[in-house]
């Protein structure tokens, strides 16, 4: 059964990562969320934020590629080690950490330290990844290289050897125990590794049929039954982009607003996540700030904000 931590003190933690994905901007997501009133947001639903600043991350302009399919790896497991360290120590500590990005691959730091603290505490990890694109590429089966492609693959043991056995174990959650909510682009490579780890997809075909309420309430009693810890990961492109166009590679026919706030509430209303992470939030392609405004509402739903 869920064992939520019931604390009120929130580690904000800025992961300004921009060198899994190819157009730039996302390194800003983590001020972009702050300025568009994230802390005051959570803070008037009576939590106590600590703001840990950002993990510093070295410019690609300073940097080289030294392996095509898997662009500035050494500096993405130097700083998701930082990232997942911090993470593992906030859990130590009962607090809720709350990563903001930065771009999809944060997702390997920061279920690595969230898998340790449930290991080390025999907790069972269920994670909840909600997002336009499966990110269940490899090494071998990336069309780009790019590292914010592979997250969830590298977390459930599927992809190159650095990156499954980053922080020293694999895999960091069991395919049982993990859901996608929101797909609808996923490469002709990356559905034989979903199929092969037989994993739990709500595409948005399935969002338009069953409708999103029915769905996370079935994924929440799931894994009420199943696991100690949820995790939720959530990709703002997986809003459609007519709402958050701030975002890195922005795909048609996505959560609708009402959609994406009853998705969060309903997650708030189970009072069963332990964690959460918002990624490829992207102000230079954005509207006055708007989808940053949107993301940090969203994050306000799913940790008790109400309409009434």
């Amino acid at each position: 059964m869920v064992k939520r931590s019931n604390s009120k003190i929130v580690d904000l933690i800025g992961f300004p990562m921009d060198l899994g994905a190819d157009r730039r901007g996302v390194d800003m997501g983590p001020s972009a969320l702050r300025i568009a009133g994230l802390t005051e947001k959570l803070e008037t639903l009576g939590y106590k934020i600590i703001d840990e600043g950002d993990i510093s991350i070295e410019i690609r302009e300073k940097q080289s590629i030294k392996n095509p399919k898997l662009k500035y790896l050494e500096e993405i497991l130097k700083t998701s080690k930082l990232l997942a360290q911090k993470v593992e120590r906030s859990l130590t500590q009962n607090h809720f950490p709350l990563c903001i990005g930065g771009d999809h691959s944060m997702g390997i730091g920061t279920i690595a330290g969230i898998s340790s603290f449930c290991r080390k505490n025999k907790l069972e990890l269920g994670v909840i990844w909600i997002d336009a694109h499966a990110d269940m590429n490899t090494d071998k089966t990336t069309p780009s290289g790019n590292i914010h492609g592979m997250p969830l693959a590298a977390s459930l043991g599927l992809g190159n050897k650095k990156l499954v056995d980053f922080y020293g174990f694999s895999p960091k959650v069991k395919p049982e125990n993990c859901v996608l909510i929101g797909v609808r682009s996923i490469d002709e490579f990356e559905k034989r590794n979903i199929k092969q780890l037989n994993l739990s997809v709500y595409t948005m075909a399935d969002v338009d049929k069953l409708g999103i309420h029915r769905i996370i309430a079935r994924v929440l009693k799931q894994f009420q039954e199943k696991v100690d810890h949820i995790h939720v990961s959530f990709d703002l492109d997986s809003v459609d982009p007519t709402l958050a166009p701030g975002v890195g590679t922005p795909v048609p026919g996505g959560l609708s607003f009402r959609e994406s706030h009853l998705l969060m509430e309903s997650i708030a209303e189970c009072g069963c996540m332990s964690s959460l992470e918002v990624t490829e939030v992207n102000p230079i392609l954005d509207d006055k700030n708007k989808s940053a405004v949107f993301a940090a509402e969203l994050v306000a739903s799913s940790m008790g904000q109400r309409i009434l």
